[in-house]
């Protein structure tokens, strides 16, 4: 008598070990530049004329970042871009939030085509913009003054209204019914219900938008005018200008001083950033 017997699949080779050694040459093929910023700073003109290619410092000058810090107004950059960068974060989140939850929860007729509407102004580029807006910052009397760099950014950001409402519209509807039975009104649903309950995901916005806040060149490259109203980015291309053609030690100094802040905040919330997105409705919700 025979027996059939089925026979067994060929078992898979196991090739999970190969994720660690890519993910870590990936990683450090992303730091690598980092690295090389910092590594430069500590070297000497005398070393940056002979062997610009060399990598380690020889010997190490750590006069660069102090050098870096007295040439120019660089304290008063750090506060100006700490105080545009606070306001614009604590603003665009207000009003994000607010214009978010009305997209969401409150219907109106034709929401979703302003909704769409709205984020297609994503699309448009901001250099297409930037002479109608210098001419009505120049009418409003905001040139050369930080207003029009904090106003603007609180009052228009699709993309926080976007990711705010996919946060918003993860919270269950039902918590609001049950407010509104006992006689909630929208403005106390959110302000007690709905800005605690995305507290996670407005953290992670705060963080992207604290980012591009810092990092902006192009506006007040622009708009402002006097050497003491200048952002840190604005006043890094004066180090470009005054120190990029024989010392690279203080440029790159001062470049990792501009850095430090952001790459802080980026370091302390990546973790709520992830976590906020994947579970913010943009993976098929």
């Amino acid at each position: 008598m025979t027996v059939l017997t089925t026979p067994r699949p060929r078992s898979r080779p196991d090739l999970g070990w190969l994720k660690h050694p890519l993910v870590l040459t990936a990683a450090l093929l992303m730091v690598a530049p980092f690295l090389w910023m910092l590594l430069t700073s500590f070297k000497g003109l005398p070393q940056l004329l002979t062997d610009p290619l060399s990598i380690l410092p020889q010997p190490w000058v750590f006069t660069n970042w102090a050098d870096a810090w007295n040439a120019l107004p660089f304290g008063r950059a750090y506060a100006n871009s700490i105080y545009i960068t606070v306001l614009v974060v604590a603003g665009t989140l207000l009003t994000t939030s607010m214009a978010a939850y009305g997209f969401a929860r409150i219907p109106f007729k034709g929401s979703t085509v302003l909704f769409w509407v709205f984020l297609a102004m994503q699309m448009v580029p901001k250099q297409v913009t930037l002479v109608p807006f210098y001419f009505l910052m120049a009418k409003i009397g905001w040139v050369d003054s930080h207003l029009a760099l904090i106003i603007p950014a609180i009052m228009v950001n699709p993309f926080g209204v976007f990711l705010a409402r996919q946060f918003i519209a993860s919270v269950p509807v039902e918590l609001e019914e049950a407010a509104m039975i006992d006689g909630a009104s929208r403005w106390r649903i959110y302000w007690t219900i709905i800005l605690p309950a995305i507290r996670p995901g407005l953290g992670a916005l705060g963080i992207i938008v604290a980012l591009d806040a810092w990092n902006n060149f192009l506006l007040p490259l622009v708009l402002l005018n006097s050497t003491d109203l200048f952002t840190v980015p604005l006043l890094l291309s004066q180090f470009q200008g005054q120190f990029g053609g024989m010392n690279y030690g203080i440029v790159m100094a001062a470049t990792a001083l501009s850095t430090v802040p952001m790459l802080i905040a980026f370091v302390i919330g990546q973790r709520q950033i992830i976590e906020s997105l994947a579970t913010s409705g943009l993976g098929g919700r």
